[in-house]
Order: structure tokens, then sequence, then C-alpha cells
């Protein structure tokens, strides 16, 4: 199963906690995730089910490179980590 867990800045924004959750592909791990924590939906994806743009996702520590499908693959003992992009001057 996999470990899904949430940067601090992200956790300020939407109450989240660790998970471990099964998922084939991220689109899979997420749709547990948000079995389990509903709202965190709409903040992590837009209306066509794509990552928003100010949110990476990190798999085994590399960025996930299919953002519209978010069909990369998960194995049973990945790392999942959520991230949300920061801007400003």
């Amino acid at each position: 199963m996999a470990r899904v867990s949430f940067t601090p800045n992200l956790q300020r924004y939407v109450e989240t906690r660790e998970l471990v959750v099964c998922g084939n592909n991220v689109a899979e791990v997420l749709g547990a995730v948000f079995l389990e924590v509903a709202h965190l939906r709409g903040y992590l994806l837009d209306d066509q089910g794509a990552l928003r743009k100010h949110v990476n996702i990190f798999v085994d520590n590399q960025a996930i490179s299919d953002r519209t499908s978010l069909l990369d693959p998960v194995a049973a003992t990945s790392e999942v980590f959520v991230v949300q992009a920061l801007s400003g001057g």
C-alpha cells in the first residue's frame, strides 16, 4: 500500500493527514485518498480531473509527468508526496 503525505504548507489550508492507500497509479491513489478526505479533491484537481497548476505530486521522489490523466504508476511500497507550489515576491 502506498504511503501518501502532504506538505505542511498544504495542511495549513486543507486539513489532511498521512494516509496509506491502495492504487496502481496516481489517479487510483488519489481516488482512495478522496474517499477518506473528500474535501481535498476540489483543492487538488480541476473540474476535468487534472492536477491543478499550483499542486505537484511526487512518487518516490520523482515528479509525475501525467498531470491530466494521472496515470503515472505507483508501486505498493511507493511514497507519494503532495506539494502546494509556492510563489510570491
